[in-house]
């Protein structure tokens, strides 16, 4: 009778966890505005506890994990996103692409001004996606654009069928970074069961399936580029990589890598793949018009915007004391010239014998990347996640979990950054990093020299 009671009382205790962080999810899907700060971070930290307690308690048996990945996300799916208002103009986007636009060449702006609504629901959308999106030409890459023409294929005259359409998506992509993650983890000698730090993040599940953020659809054409990379199908990898870089275009920063992971001949034959196939991808978008104003947006995440930045924030008050000004338009592109420097340095460097050291040197620079970028948005830090659960390390992971307090800045009415609660953030991100990255190390040196 003991044992049946302990199965059962276990039993109890599961189910109890996994309608505690449906109901929740829930709650903070339509109950919540991103200006409640201490019910949104309340919410996600509780949201955090259970999430880890519940893959511990599953960790012999994943069926339950997989399951309940599956059901957390469909509790999104007819809410509209609370933290992010970028999705206005993803819809945007991919309606002008419908009507016949070049969505490159116009700023909602260019038409609302004029009174002109080239789109269903013009207003409501240049409205919701705020000004400094109306203003400015999208950047966007041409995989993203296709997934927004295709809310509109199926939703063009309704802002939540348009969500549901590019939430399915971004859950559909989450399942195929499952499916070919745990077949990576398995290849990589590694427990399948890591893949639930990424499946069952709950940072994960808001700002992918809840924001709408198409990050989710990059990991996953990366995920698989890395598997069929180490199975030995370069070339079908480099195809897989050329869509992540046609959705997002971060994955570009792990080129060198890969060129040298390669070797000279099969690496300059992907660069190429890679190259060929974007081109091909933005071929109809181009003009001279198009180069221009890309171009120009592109650059504006270097000269122009900043959030939650660590290392910039510092470089950027000591360019005060000196001038007192924000000097971001000279110290953006210098810090970025520094990070192209520190690739190539570490790309000579590295040896990249295998699989492993190739995963680790991806997630080193793409953290130096971050800690040093004018603008961290907390969907950016996915990418960090995903490669996380194929490198062992952790520290993006915390960040993942301490992210949250970036949001904070939208509890004031001018939505300005509070430099005590950004350095809190980073207190947790950079301490997990220095105890992992280097600490570690050089505790595992003494250990072998002794």
């Amino acid at each position: 009778m003991t044992i049946n009671y302990s199965v059962n009382k276990t039993q109890i205790i599961r189910i109890s966890l996994f309608l505690s962080l449906i109901c929740l999810y829930a709650a903070f899907g339509y109950d919540l505005e991103r200006t409640e700060y201490f019910k949104l971070i309340s919410l996600y930290a509780v949201l955090c506890f259970l999430s880890v307690k519940i893959v511990q308690l599953n960790n012999e048996n994943n069926s339950p994990l997989f399951i309940l990945s599956i059901l957390v996300r469909f509790v999104f799916l007819m809410a509209i996103p609370n933290l992010s208002q970028d999705f206005y103009r993803f819809i945007w986007d991919g309606r002008m692409i419908f009507e016949g636009f070049n969505p490159y060449l116009y700023t909602p702006d260019s038409f609302l001004t004029q009174g002109i609504s080239p789109v269903p629901e013009a207003q409501i959308l240049y409205n919701k996606m705020g000004p400094l999106s109306a203003s400015h030409f999208t950047n966007y890459p041409p995989v993203s654009q296709f997934c927004y023409y295709l809310a509109a294929v199926f939703s063009n005259h309704s802002i939540l069928g348009s969500v549901i359409v590019m939430r399915l998506l971004i859950i559909a992509a989450d399942f195929g970074t499952f499916f070919f993650g745990r077949k990576l983890l398995k290849n990589l000698n590694l427990p399948v069961s890591y893949i639930y730090w990424y499946i069952l993040n709950p940072f994960i599940i808001i700002e992918l399936t809840g924001n709408l953020h198409f990050e989710g659809v990059m990991i996953c054409f990366l995920v698989m580029s890395l598997y069929l990379l180490q199975k030995l199908k370069w070339q079908w990898a480099a195809v897989a990589f050329s869509l992540s870089v046609a959705t997002k275009l971060i994955p570009l920063i792990f080129l060198p890598l890969v060129f040298k992971y390669l070797k000279l001949k099969k690496g300059f034959l992907f660069c190429a793949i890679v190259g060929l196939i974007n081109i091909a991808l933005f071929l109809p978008f181009i003009s001279s018009e198009f180069i221009t104003n890309y171009a120009g947006t592109v650059g504006l995440w270097f000269k122009n915007f900043e959030f939650n930045s660590s290392i910039f924030n510092i470089v950027k008050g000591i360019g005060y004391a000196f001038t007192g000004n924000n000097e971001i338009k000279i110290l953006g592109p210098i810090m970025a010239l520094l990070v192209i420097l520190y690739i190539a340095i570490t790309t000579y460097r590295s040896p990249l014998k295998d699989l492993k050291n190739l995963l680790f040197n991806m997630l080193l620079i793409l953290s130096v990347y971050y800690f040093t970028t004018t603008t961290v948005h907390p969907w950016y830090i996915s990418l960090l996640v995903i490669l996380a659960v194929f490198s062992g390390y952790k520290y993006p992971l915390v960040w993942s979990a301490t992210l949250i307090l970036s949001y904070l800045a939208y509890a004031s009415a001018d939505n300005k950054e509070n430099l005590w609660i950004i350095g809190l953030e980073y207190i947790f991100v950079y301490g997990a990093f220095i105890y992992e990255v280097i600490l570690k190390k050089q505790i595992g040196r003494k250990q072998i020299e002794e």
